[in-house]
């Protein structure tokens, strides 16, 4: 009897560290779909103005 309940009182003082450490690796599994739910979090580069110089430069050189 004594050493069923020294076995379930050391697996009660697991618990709680079990507890932490599976809600430390599951939080960023979590957080994932709350980040692609919002649209607003994405970051994106501002659109590059075309302006061509290379083909006039391409042009010009092969002319010289």
């Amino acid at each position: 009897m004594n050493r069923i309940v020294a076995n379930a009182l050391k697996t009660l003082r697991l618990l709680p560290r079990a507890a932490l450490i599976l809600t430390v690796l599951s939080a960023p599994v979590l957080a994932v779909p709350m980040m692609r739910a919002d649209t607003g979090s994405t970051i994106e580069a501002p659109a590059l103005k075309k302006n061509g110089v290379g083909f006039v430069l391409l042009v010009s050189l092969r002319r010289g």
